[in-house]
């Protein structure tokens, strides 16, 4: 399976090959193998798809548990071994060293794209507010809590898992050092086949903490913000809902 686009930005493929081989190192899901990677160009190891089902979904969250427990320098690291960007799509993802979760994902993972959606129109000004309101709650550390940084896929949507009859191969990732349950946001956002199949594994495996289905907003606030900046109106809706969530949620926890 080979990939090409002659316009690409700077090592973005080498990006994507080093955050396969990480994800690949932490022994837990499997990726598509690298057969070749250049500028312009990366060549992958043909995956056979077959119907999900639930015993796959199953190892699936299982194998996923044990990637994200691999772990990684600090919130918003690069791949081991890799210096280079990082890239979620198409577009830009910044990089960091933090130590507490909150800070990282306000100011790196949310913020970056707000101000893209505004200038496409896709977030109306008072929806952008809502937004910032929540990323300032967020970078003040009220969700932050003692999970260590977790080695993610970064872009965990149903598109990206290729379905085997013993599990799945994962393909495009975004990997980074980041909080494990924004994985799982992402895989409930977009939809994938036999959810509550591969979340039950997973907490069975590496049990998650207590009110994380409430926390699930919080953590779909970057890939809505992301598609906020170039996918349309509707997810700058879809934002501006999520934030709001996210500010209930702290105030909640502030009473």
């Amino acid at each position: 399976m080979v990939k090409r686009w002659a316009e690409a930005p700077e090592r973005f493929f080498e990006a994507e090959a080093a955050g396969l081989r990480w994800l690949a190192d932490a022994g837990g899901a499997r990726t598509a193998g690298v057969v070749a990677v250049s500028p312009g160009r990366i060549e992958l190891e043909r995956v056979a798809e077959v119907r999900p089902d639930r015993a796959a979904a199953r190892v699936f969250g299982v194998a996923l548990a044990r990637t994200h427990a691999a772990g990684a320098r600090a919130f918003g690291a690069r791949p081991d071994g890799w210096d280079g960007p990082l890239y979620i799509g198409r577009r830009s993802l910044p990089t960091a060293d933090e130590s507490a979760w909150g800070v990282f994902y306000a100011r790196d993972r949310v913020l970056p794209y707000l101000g893209i959606a505004e200038e496409a129109g896709n977030t109306t000004p008072a929806e952008a507010r809502v937004v910032r309101a929540a990323a300032d709650a967020i970078a003040a550390g009220v969700f932050d809590d003692d999970e260590p940084p977790a080695r993610i896929h970064g872009d965990l949507w149903n598109g990206n898992v290729l379905w085997l009859a013993d599990g799945v191969v994962l393909i495009d990732p975004a990997a980074h050092g980041g909080h494990r349950e924004t994985d799982l946001a992402m895989l409930a956002l977009f939809g994938c086949p036999f959810l509550a199949d591969v979340l039950e594994a997973y907490d069975d495996a590496s049990p998650l903490r207590r009110g994380w289905r409430e926390r699930v907003p919080l953590h779909q606030l970057h890939p809505l913000a992301v598609h906020a900046a170039g996918h349309g109106r509707g997810y700058g809706v879809a934002l501006a809902d999520a934030a709001e969530a996210v500010l209930e949620l702290a105030r909640r926890m502030r009473e």
